[in-house]
């Protein structure tokens, strides 16, 4: 295929999926904002928070909702171009199948970078300012279910906290420090806990600790301590964050400290998969929308097409849950269960362009 055709089939696309992309933004972020009437008027939420929270997540709905945009705006091009029969030119002038495809999947490596720079670079810091601006406007802290507080493991310690607060401060925290036999050692609670600027771990203020020491206990009460640990920022805002929304940097450091603890690692494992599959579903979209366009109905074809294309689009969203779910209930292999649906709408594409084919 010449480079002109190239050219004219990715302005095409290009222009069809940018169009496709806003109209889902737009309707998601309305979605979006009726969700958040309801906190409307509660500790101090006024109504301009809400239209900036739903302003701040939307990159995540960028990354969410591009493979679908790809795939509706792919469709709707290429059966636009049927219905004026220049596929069909195309195909009698050479341009095979295999052609095509290998066409696509350079139009479409722009959406698989695209992707991925959403979902590593932008939509994971606008998705954690975005709670953080929620969180600090309804005068709240990050919760959790127990009425303990949140328990976290850090190699020989366990590690309580009250409450982490907006910036990733924490208040009330207690340290229980074990040895190799699991014999108690050390109680350590503090008032508040900084993480230092260089990265040096943390500032625990108003701290009271008790050592046991065999026969007694030893308390001591200072102003200052510093700690030491792998627990850092990144890692609590697990806390605010959903997998998904993370970035792969982030998945693969909580991964490995909740591996180094022994604990279950299943649910962000999947996510970590999903992060590196998910850029190129875009490619594969795009070959599901390629058998649509080599049967053109020049009565009613494009509307009825698009319509399938959202319904497919719709399918894969769902799917992608779906599989994910199921694969930390039935604790399947991470990678399974974030290829599952991809590889599902290959299979399906292949089938239609050899059904296509044949015909």
């Amino acid at each position: 295929m010449t480079q002109i055709l190239t050219r004219y089939l990715a302005r095409e696309i290009y222009g069809a999926t940018a169009l496709m992309l806003v109209a889902f933004l737009g309707l998601f972020a309305f979605f979006d904002f009726i969700n958040e009437l309801d906190a409307i008027g509660e500790n101090g939420y006024q109504l301009h928070h809400a239209l900036i929270f739903v302003a701040m997540i939307l990159p995540g709905r960028v990354y969410e909702l591009l493979p679908v945009a790809v795939l509706i705006g792919t469709l709707y091009a290429l059966t636009t171009l049927a219905r004026h029969s220049e596929i069909t030119v195309m195909r009698v002038s050479g341009v095979s199948t295999m052609k095509m495809l290998r066409t696509l999947a350079g139009i479409g490596s722009l959406f698989v970078v695209l992707t991925f720079v959403f979902g590593e670079y932008i939509a994971p810091p606008a998705e954690r300012a975005a709670q953080q601006w929620r969180l600090t406007a309804t005068n709240s802290a990050v919760s959790n279910q127990l009425r303990s507080g949140l328990w976290v493991k850090d190699g020989p310690r366990f590690v309580n906290v009250q409450t982490v607060l907006p910036d990733r401060s924490m208040e009330k925290v207690r340290i229980f420090e074990f040895d190799e036999r699991h014999t108690l050692l050390s109680i350590s609670e503090a008032a508040t806990a900084r993480y230092a600027a260089d990265g040096q771990g943390w500032r625990l203020e108003g701290v009271r600790q008790t050592r046991f020491l065999g026969d007694h206990t030893d308390v001591v009460q200072v102003p200052e301590l510093h700690w030491r640990s792998d627990l850092t920022p990144d890692v609590l805002s697990v806390l605010m964050v959903a997998p998904e929304r993370m970035s792969v940097t982030t998945l693969f450091a909580y991964v490995n400290h909740l591996r180094e603890n022994q604990q279950n690692a299943d649910r962000y494992e999947i996510a970590l998969w999903k992060k590196l599959v998910y850029p190129f579903a875009a490619l594969v979209m795009m070959a599901l929308a390629l058998p649509f366009s080599f049967r053109h109905d020049r009565m009613g074809g494009v509307s009825v097409k698009v319509f399938l294309g959202v319904m497919l689009g719709v399918g894969f969203y769902l799917l992608n849950g779906l599989f994910s779910n199921l694969g930390v209930i039935n604790s399947w292999h991470p990678a399974l269960a974030a290829l599952t649906p991809s590889l599902i709408f290959l299979a399906a594409a292949a089938v239609m362009l050899f059904w296509v084919e044949r015909r």
